[in-house]
């Protein structure tokens, strides 16, 4: 008789910003073929953590075209209710049993409720998946410890738009003194970390 294995953590998977707009072939941007790479790493972990059932949860941009973000370089894009906002397709994404969260700026924290939502299913760690690992990612790493959450920052399952940024992103973050509550893992490690 197979014996069961109790999780160590009760985790909830978090994918960033993996919409429409940062994901078309036919108008790509630099993130574009990065981003296009970690959706079949992505879609393994959703299909593990949905296994476990464990909590999913897509928090993408839901941006206004008058933001304040976007007086600076950046141009408007992944507006609120256009199809560019919309999960990418091909990811595993599942209405009925995932959690979609629009985001108004970086971290999935922010203005969401997210918190409250993974406090009452009693998570203890967030995985965080998705782009771009030096903005979006990273913001959400760092809220969830500020929120008292343990953070895997999932390195082959996040992007930024060079290989060098991302790499150089992971390298400062690999040993820090916040070790094992944040830690730097591949998708692949995610079950010694969690059993």
């Amino acid at each position: 008789m197979k014996m069961e294995l109790q999780a160590k953590e009760k985790p909830a998977l978090l994918i960033i910003d993996m919409v429409k707009d940062n994901l078309d072939p036919d108008h790509p941007l630099p993130i574009t073929p990065f981003a296009a790479r970690i959706i079949p790493p992505i879609n393994g972990l959703i299909h593990m953590f949905r296994k476990q059932g464990w909590p999913v949860v897509f928090s993408t941009d839901a941006f206004h075209e008058q933001d304040f973000i976007f007086t600076g370089r950046m141009k408007p894009h992944s507006l609120a209710g256009t199809r560019g906002a919309e999960i990418a397709d091909g990811l595993d994404y599942r209405p009925e049993t995932d959690t979609w969260l629009p985001k108004p700026r970086f971290s999935a924290f922010f203005q969401t409720g997210l918190e409250k939502t993974l406090h009452r299913q009693c998570v203890t760690l967030c995985a965080v998946a998705g782009i771009s690992t030096n903005f979006c990612v990273l913001a959400t790493v760092m809220d969830a410890l500020c929120h008292d959450f343990k953070a895997v920052l999932l390195e082959d399952c996040s992007a930024a738009f060079s290989q060098s940024i991302h790499e150089e992103l992971l390298a400062v973050y690999r040993r820090n003194p916040l070790f094992p509550l944040f830690r730097v893992a591949s998708s692949r490690d995610m079950e010694e970390i969690l059993f």
